[in-house]
């Protein structure tokens, strides 16, 4: 990603809708539909600026890697210890069969070997072990935010399931998510190709509008993993070792 996207990451973690909405939704579904061992290990591949750790860190020990420095070097200081740095898709030093649940969460359609990429997140995991997984979908919606943020694809359901398969793993669940506001983003984004007035969509909204959006967006904690939702901007799973 660009620095400038890491940057606004760093300012906006605790306060932009989408991650105050998008954590709560993700805490839910893994209190939900993952069974997790006492002290479970975590990791969280791709952590970013680390706002994900404090959520992850009520399940379990979690740890992370990043390989921007400087993003890297404000998670370690939020976890209070190091951050790995190891890329995808090897992931060189990571101990195999180490980790309960392992996150990655919009960080797949970064990696070109999205199937090597799985295959070696799957040897990471504990016997029992899943991989969350967060991806922006549908093809068509590929914008300026996906350029700016070094996208390599936007995924459907059924070329996520492919990979997922491909890489010798089991879907346990595959799910629309951000399917509240879906149609609100879809037309933003046709408008802007119309116009030729693409934006990378990360900005702060006004804080009623932020508000509002975090309300409707956070409702999808109440469905995800009990009830089909509609098209989302965005799809999770749940995936494990057969």
């Amino acid at each position: 990603m660009e620095r400038i996207v890491y940057d606004r990451m760093a300012e906006l973690d605790g306060r932009h809708w989408w991650y105050t909405a998008r954590r709560a939704i993700l805490a839910t579904l893994i209190s939900r539909k993952l069974k997790l061992p006492a002290h479970p290990r975590i990791l969280e591949i791709g952590c970013g600026t680390g706002h994900n750790l404090e959520m992850l860190q009520r399940f379990g020990t979690a740890d992370g890697i990043e390989i921007d420095p400087a993003a890297r070097a404000l998670a370690a200081e939020r976890l209070g210890r190091a951050i790995g740095d190891a890329p995808l898709p090897a992931l060189n030093g990571v101990e195999d069969g180490a980790y309960d649940l392992v996150a990655i969460l919009d960080v797949l359609e970064h990696v070109e070997e999205d199937r090597e990429a799985l295959e070696s997140i799957g040897r990471k995991l504990k016997p029992g072990g899943k991989i969350l997984i967060t991806v922006p979908a549908h093809p068509w919606m590929w914008s300026a935010h996906d350029v700016v943020n070094h996208h390599k694809r936007r995924y459907t359901r059924r070329a996520l399931r492919q990979v997922i398969a491909a890489a010798g793993l089991k879907v346990e669940l595959l799910s629309w998510f951000n399917s509240l506001l879906f149609p609100l983003a879809a037309a933003a984004r046709l408008v802007g190709r119309v116009t030729g007035k693409e934006d990378s969509d990360d900005k702060m909204p006004p804080a009623p509008v932020n508000r509002l959006f975090e309300v409707i967006f956070g409702l999808e904690r109440y469905a995800v993993g009990r009830l089909p939702l509609p098209p989302g901007v965005s799809l999770v799973a749940i995936v494990s070792v057969p």
